[in-house]
């Protein structure tokens, strides 16, 4: 490890050339979409290719290139070969309305920008939208596989945008790596806010690399596994959750422009695959398709859940069927992987994320900032060499999250065992009645009801109590509020039963189909 984060080495961004020189035939990435596989050894060389391209366009030196884009490999290029040159890959949700797409290209002012077809009209948009002018060069990717939603309509904006693919040079032999050091940023990752401009995060090459040594030693990661990446690559969790860690070792990754649930099924049965991490509605919806049950998972040594609460029915239908599932927990500010579950963990332990990973240190602690004792509910800070840097330009809400502890927002309490589990965001508490109610408790009851799918509970104003719950439920809607009272009597205290009732087709999603609780609370919350 270096002296100190700010010395330089020729190492520190030399993901693809250290790795294609250790398992230089090893598969590192499938293209599920095209069929594509490439070896570590031409991962290196695409990533030699696009270095020289970034280069001449000013991606060095801490210049950014941004991307928005599906997930496929020319992702991976960019990641490799802006490590390469001393750059920044700044990835860009393509789910972003134009002027929020703008917003975020202002404040990462890159030098180049990478668009795929589908979205060049979200693009092309978000460049006409501002009256500034955008000092940058941009490249489109096409569509590689399947048509996107839009693609024929931007057709006029795409030709006036050179080919990613026709501009890069033929040349892909070794390129000169910067010196880099660990405290130099890698990546900008947009947090996942479903509501105002979402915040860069400056996630340093000593964020990547400490977070990859966490994932590693605490959930026993190994050179011959594989997974398909089901989190988009503009979310932390398309490249810290297993893409990186995974190339760490020359293990494979598996892209695809495309996931749903009996595709994942498949590439388990057709790729081996052996760990898989997935947000709750996606493990949902695979353990309740109709291959479900043929499905042969045989090859799955663990699965984990992120991004949200995983009701206990879902992760018994994984258990019967011999796979571990558990819960994870992290965030784009910090890790994303905080939290594993200790050998032979009891079942009763399912509810919590487990204990702090080998490089993490947590603490819940009180509105003083004072550490609170084992079952108390307090936020939730972090400490870990694997935390982000800051938010990008954005001093005064980066001293209010990082310093020694980054404050995560969460609430959370810890058990006599040192099991942690979070009890829901900070801002989502409500007070009922003079009684703290804790809208994640009171979910995890609800969601046993066997007419609820899913659930999110929200706080309205009560002229008696001052706020009572309001359960919104996805699934069947012949259930009635007294049914509903009458199955948690004897499961949650009578102040934290939901008083209102209200029903949803589909529950709102935002980022890697994570549920959208703002939304809901927009909807629901009069």
């Amino acid at each position: 490890m270096p002296e100190h984060p700010g010395r330089p080495y020729d190492w520190v961004g030399a993901w693809s050339e250290r790795r294609a020189r250790l398992s230089p035939e090893r598969v590192g990435l499938v293209d599920a979409t095209t069929g594509e596989r490439y070896t570590y050894r031409e991962l290196d060389r695409r990533a030699n290719r696009a270095a020289r391209l970034l280069r001449d366009e000013g991606v060095r030196d801490g210049g950014r290139v941004a991307a928005v884009s599906r997930n496929r490999p020319e992702l991976v290029d960019l990641f490799f070969a802006a490590g390469k040159t001393g750059g920044v890959l700044a990835p860009l949700s393509h789910r972003l309305a134009a002027p929020e797409l703008v917003e975020l290209l202002n404040e990462v002012d890159p030098a180049s920008l990478v668009v795929e077809e589908p979205f060049a009209d979200l693009a092309a948009a978000a460049l006409s939208h501002d009256s500034r002018e955008f000092d940058c060069s941009v490249y489109s990717l096409s569509t590689g596989g399947t048509s996107g939603a839009g693609e024929d309509g931007a057709a006029e904006d795409r030709a006036e945008w050179p080919s990613w693919d026709d501009a890069l040079p033929a040349d892909d032999s070794p390129v000169e790596t910067a010196a880099a050091s660990m405290a130099d940023p890698h990546l900008l990752l947009h947090t996942g806010g479903s509501t105002g401009v979402p915040k860069e995060t400056v996630v340093t090459h000593g964020s990547i690399l400490w977070n990859s040594f966490n994932t590693i030693t605490a959930w026993g990661l190994r050179p011959e596994d594989a997974t398909p990446m089901v989190f988009p690559m503009f979310h932390t969790g398309g490249w810290n959750v297993l893409t990186v860690p995974l190339f760490h070792l020359g293990a494979r990754v598996i892209v695809a422009r495309e996931f749903d649930p009996e595709s994942v099924l498949r590439l388990v049965e057709s790729e081996g695959v052996t760990v898989l991490v997935a947000v709750p509605a996606v493990l949902r919806m695979m353990c309740r398709h109709d291959r479900w049950d043929d499905a042969d998972l045989s090859t799955l040594r663990f699965a984990k859940s992120g991004g949200g609460p995983c009701r206990r029915s879902v992760m018994e239908a994984w258990w019967e069927r011999g796979v571990d599932l558990s819960q994870g927990y992290g965030l784009t500010e910090c890790g994303p992987n905080n939290f594993t579950m200790p050998d032979g963990w009891p079942r009763e332990k399912a509810d919590s994320v487990g204990v702090p990973a080998m490089h993490v240190d947590a603490r819940v602690v009180d509105d003083s900032g004072d550490p609170l004792p084992p079952g108390d509910v307090g936020e939730l800070e972090l400490a870990s060499p694997h935390a982000a840097d800051r938010y990008w330009r954005s001093p005064d809400e980066s001293e209010e999250t990082f310093g020694n502890w980054v404050s995560t927002g969460d609430l959370a309490r810890v058990d006599d065992d040192g099991y942690l589990y979070i009890e829901g965001r900070k801002k989502n508490l409500f007070v009922s009645g003079g009684e703290n109610v804790y809208p994640a408790e009171v979910e995890d009851a609800v969601a046993d009801h066997p007419k609820v799918e899913e659930v999110v509970v929200v706080g309205v104003p009560d002229e008696k109590w001052g706020h009572v719950g309001k359960a919104v439920v996805e699934g069947d809607e012949s259930l009635t509020l007294p049914e509903l009272e009458s199955f948690l009597d004897g499961r949650l205290a009578r102040f934290k039963r939901p008083r209102r009732l209200a029903f949803v087709d589909e529950m709102p999603t935002s980022g890697p189909s994570k549920i959208d609780r703002e939304a809901v609370k927009s909807t629901f919350g009069e």
